[in-house]
């Protein structure tokens, strides 16, 4: 009689398929873009201008600095204005005109 006898369906467990250890065709984790920890162009309290390139669904008006998405509260397409950045977060800011 041989050893493994009982233990069928197991074969990987004990030949580097083990926890923590990534198998093909399974994706385990979330993925963040490397541009999540690059430093933003713009922090809170910046005052910058910007035109409003597109109006979001939700009204408000979306502008770019340096290719950073900041969205402003009410604008609308074609304004130039100064805005006050008010908070930064990973993929975009959101600004109030003043």
């Amino acid at each position: 009689m041989e050893e493994d006898e009982g233990n069928e369906g197991f074969e990987g467990r004990n030949q580097g398929e083990g926890r923590g250890q990534r198998r093909e065709g399974r994706d385990r984790g979330v993925s963040i873009k490397p541009s999540y920890f690059l430093e933003k162009p713009v922090k809170p309290g910046d005052e910058v201008d910007v035109t409003i390139e597109a109006v979001a669904s939700k009204g408000d008006g979306i502008a770019k600095v340096n290719g950073f998405v900041v969205f402003v509260k009410g604008a609308k397409q074609g304004e130039t204005m100064k805005v006050r950045i008010t908070d930064v977060k990973a993929r975009f800011a959101l600004a109030e005109r003043f």
